[in-house]
């Protein structure tokens, strides 16, 4: 008998996506229909079924949820690695009270399952940090994250 998918982010991965992670986000090339990734950092759990993120209203990323919804989200971290499948859509062309022209994007969670190869587990979370000016990227992070949880 296999293991049923869970279709929810348990409150562990909402915390852990609620704390600034990398974010891997594929979607379908619009241009293309070939297989697109994209790390993205702007993204928060809104609830067990929903994530939001947001991306420049005029990216590629942008272009191709509208063309095909059908979205994954890859998660590293809490020593294994999580595929987020879901639907995608824009739920805010130009998010409000943001300086840059961002659009708000929601995934709609279908499943959520562990996708690290077998006998492993992840000893460090991959880190990242922000190469632009400190001060006006913690601003930014303040007003993009306010407004996806809005």
């Amino acid at each position: 008998m296999s293991k049923e998918i869970p279709k929810t982010l348990t409150q562990e991965q909402i915390d852990f996506m609620n704390d600034k992670p990398l974010i891997l986000l594929s979607t379908i090339d619009s241009e293309t229909n070939t297989p697109n990734t994209s790390a993205i950092s702007w993204v928060k759990a809104y609830s067990d079924t929903a994530i939001r993120f947001a991306v420049t209203n005029n990216s590629r990323t942008a272009a191709n949820v509208q063309a095909n919804p059908r979205v994954s989200l890859t998660m590293i971290g809490l020593g294994t690695v999580y595929s987020i499948i879901g639907v995608a859509q824009i739920v805010e062309e130009k998010m409000e009270g943001v300086a840059m022209p961002l659009c708000k994007i929601e995934v709609a969670v279908e499943s959520v399952f562990e996708s690290m190869f077998w006998g492993a587990a992840i000893t460090q979370n991959p880190a990242y940090e922000k190469t632009y000016n400190i001060e006006k990227a913690t601003a930014l992070d303040e007003q993009v994250f306010a407004a996806l949880l809005s």
